[in-house]
């Protein structure tokens, strides 16, 4: 792991910014385009405005991908992280596609033509966050599987995930949250050549700190950074505050 904490969030959204262009523009040197994935949630805005807003990107040379998306939602509904990928990535600048997950396309075609697409499509960088729970993209604790056979699945939401939804605004209730999703599994997720995970925010502290220094575990699926070498972690002092180390 290579952890980096910040002096704030704004510092953690450009250093993380300036990690993924130089990854970006790595790719599309050696292979003349990038296949990235973006995760979605409240901690990815700050980043994502300042890696749109970076002039050194290609992105008429960049393929996007998302990495979860509820069963049963559209792409116009608000929550929907389709319709989070076309406001924030693909509606500002334009890149050559990106691959959209459909919630109200048979389940099971759905993640088959999907994990198809990475098939073809090899990650150059995935970016994702760390939920409340410790999850990484939709693979809940304790049945995210290290070694799942799968690139892609359907998943129950738990509790904790749900509930972070409506924390985060996006669901006025649990009720509301739908309690089923497709999602990328952990080991397509650390397929990329470069991972990076993005954390800001004091309520983010508890899962990071037992991600990098608590048991490697299922209970907390983000642990899995611990044997992910190519993986950097950027924090801020909030999210980093419950670590007992040191780490710059």
């Amino acid at each position: 792991m290579n952890v980096h904490v910040l002096a704030d969030p704004n510092a953690l959204a450009r250093a993380a910014a300036v990690f993924a262009v130089e990854a970006i523009a790595a790719a599309v040197s050696a292979r003349g385009v990038a296949h990235v994935m973006f995760a979605s949630g409240n901690s990815q805005l700050a980043f994502l405005d300042v890696l749109v807003g970076s002039s050194r990107v290609e992105w008429d040379r960049v393929i996007g991908f998302h990495m979860d998306e509820y069963v049963g939602i559209g792409a116009d509904h608000p929550a929907s992280f389709a319709r989070y990928m076309r406001d924030r990535i693909v509606g500002r600048v334009s890149p050559r596609a990106f691959h959209l997950i459909d919630g109200l396309a048979p389940t099971e075609t759905e993640c088959v033509r999907y994990a198809g697409l990475l098939h073809d499509n090899p990650l150059d960088l995935c970016v994702m966050g760390i939920g409340e729970n410790g999850h990484l993209a939709f693979n809940d604790p304790p049945v995210a599987d290290f070694a799942d056979p799968l690139d892609v699945k359907i998943v129950d939401l738990d509790l904790a995930c749900r509930n972070q939804q409506v924390g985060e605004g996006h669901f006025p209730t649990v009720a509301q949250v739908p309690p089923r999703a497709i999602t990328v599994t952990i080991p397509a997720l650390l397929r990329a050549r470069s991972v990076m995970v993005i954390a800001p925010d004091a309520r983010k502290s508890v899962p990071v700190a037992a991600a990098l220094e608590g048991p490697m575990t299922t209970a907390c699926p983000a642990s899995i950074m611990q044997r992910t070498p190519h993986a950097h972690i950027f924090l801020e002092p909030a999210s980093a505050a419950g670590l007992r180390s040191s780490r710059m």
